[in-house]
C-alpha cells in the first residue's frame, strides 16, 4: 500500500504542469510568459511586417511573447474577430493598429473588462477603450511632414510653391483616424503658408489599403487631373500603388511630385528609377515593440498614468501625455494616455540605403 502512494504521488506532481497550464494566458503557472497579440491592419505590408520583426526582437530579448494575427485583407470585421479570438484563448494582452476609430470600441473594452492589457499602435480607437497608445506624432507634426515633403519635391523639379499648385490626397479610409488626422492638420498648413494651391478633389481619393485598388485609384489620378503637380499619399499602400500607376504612365518625378509615407524597402525602386524625389516614415519597428511592451508591462501588473516617464529595455525612457496631444476633444482619464516615437525621418536615394526595413 506505501508502496502504491508513492506511486500516486509521482503521478500527480508529474501531471501537474499540464493542469497548471490548461486554458492558456491569465490561468497559466506564475513561471510562463506573458503573451501579447499584436494586431496589424492587415499583413503581407511592408510596414507592418517590420513593425511585426521589431516586436518579435524585442520580446525574445525582454523574456515575453508576441503572436502576431492579421488577415490579409483591410477587415474591420476580422480585426474584431482577432480581439475576441484572443479573449477566449486567455491571452494576457492586446496591442492593434485600429482600421476605424470606433468600431473595435466594444470588442476593446470587452478585452479591457476579461483583464487583458490593451494598448493601439499607429491607428487608435476611442481613448476609454484602451490604456495607451504609441503615436508616431502628433497630427501636426506628421501634417506638416507630408505637406513639407511635397514643397521641397516641387521645388527641387523648379516650380514656385507660392504659386497655384494642383494637389489631391489618396489614402486608406477616411475612417482611419491617423491618417485622417494627418490630411485634416496638413490642409490647415496648406490654407495658412500656400493660399494659391487647390486642392482638385476636396472628397479625397481612397483605396481601402489594397495594393490593386492602390494602383488603380492611383492611375485614375493621373488620367482624370492630366495637370496634377502633387500627390499626397498619407498610406503605405497607396504611397507605392500610386508611384506604380505612375511608372506604368511613364510619369518621373520630374512631371508629377508623388510623397508620402511607407518603409524605405517598399519605395527604394521607384526611387532608383526617377519615379520619387521623397519620402518619410518612422520607426515601426521601434513602434511595434512599444505597442507590445507596455502591454506587457500593464499584464505584469503595473499601472500606467499620465505624467510616468517609462523606461523601455532597449528603447529608452517614454513618457505618458495625455490624449488631447493628438485631439484636443479626445477622451481625458489619467488611466488613458499616449506615447510619442522620438523621431520620424525622410528618405532619398542620399540616406535610403542607411535603412532596411
Amino acid at each position: 500500500m506505501k508502496k502504491l502512494s508513492v506511486i500516486l504521488l509521482v503521478l500527480v506532481i508529474l501531471m501537474a504542469p499540464a493542469v497548471l497550464f490548461a486554458g492558456g494566458g491569465r490561468q497559466q503557472a506564475a513561471s510562463a510568459q506573458k503573451v501579447i497579440v499584436f494586431v496589424p491592419k492587415l499583413t503581407g505590408n511592408a510596414f507592418f511586417e517590420s513593425a511585426n520583426d521589431g516586436a518579435q526582437k524585442h520580446a525574445r530579448e525582454n523574456g515575453y511573447t508576441v503572436n502576431y494575427i492579421g488577415y490579409p485583407e483591410a477587415s474591420v470585421a476580422e480585426q474584431v474577430r482577432i480581439i475576441r479570438q484572443a479573449i477566449a484563448q486567455g491571452a494576457d494582452g492586446i496591442s492593434v493598429s485600429s482600421l476605424d476609430a470606433t468600431a473595435l470600441d466594444v470588442a476593446m473594452r470587452e478585452a479591457m473588462a476579461a483583464g487583458l492589457a490593451v494598448t493601439t499602435w499607429d491607428s487608435d480607437v476611442s481613448g476609454n477603450a484602451r490604456a495607451v497608445m504609441v503615436s508616431q506624432g502628433t497630427p501636426e507634426i506628421l501634417g506638416k511632414m507630408l505637406v513639407d515633403m511635397g514643397v521641397d519635391a516641387l521645388r527641387n523639379r523648379g516650380k514656385n510653391t507660392s504659386d497655384a499648385i494642383n494637389y489631391v490626397w489618396h489614402y486608406s479610409q477616411a475612417t482611419v483616424a491617423d491618417q485622417n488626422s494627418w490630411h485634416v492638420a496638413g490642409e490647415a498648413y496648406i490654407k495658412q503658408n500656400f493660399p494659391n494651391w487647390v486642392n482638385v478633389r476636396p472628397d479625397n481619393y481612397y483605396s481601402n489599403q489594397n495594393p490593386e485598388q492602390a494602383l488603380s485609384v492611383g492611375q485614375a489620378i493621373l488620367n482624370s487631373h492630366t495637370n496634377i503637380d502633387l500627390i499626397i499619399c498619407n498610406d503605405s499602400t497607396a504611397l507605392p500603388g500610386q508611384l506604380q500607376a505612375a511608372q506604368n504612365l511613364g510619369r518621373t518625378k520630374n512631371d508629377v511630385t508623388i510623397t508620402g509615407f511607407a518603409p524605405p524597402n517598399s519605395i527604394k525602386p521607384f526611387a532608383r528609377a526617377n519615379i520619387v524625389d521623397r519620402w518619410g516614415l518612422w520607426d515601426s519597428g521601434t513602434q511595434g515593440a512599444l505597442g507590445c511592451y507596455l502591454a506587457y508591462h500593464i499584464a505584469m501588473g503595473n499601472q500606467i498614468r499620465v505624467g510616468d516617464r517609462i523606461n523601455v529595455p532597449g528603447i529608452g525612457t517614454v513618457e505618458v501625455l495625455p490624449n488631447t496631444v493628438l485631439d484636443p476633444r479626445a477622451y481625458t482619464s489619467s488611466n488613458s494616455g499616449v506615447v510619442l516615437l522620438p523621431e520620424r525621418v525622410v528618405f532619398t536615394t542620399q540616406n535610403m540605403n542607411n535603412y532596411d526595413f
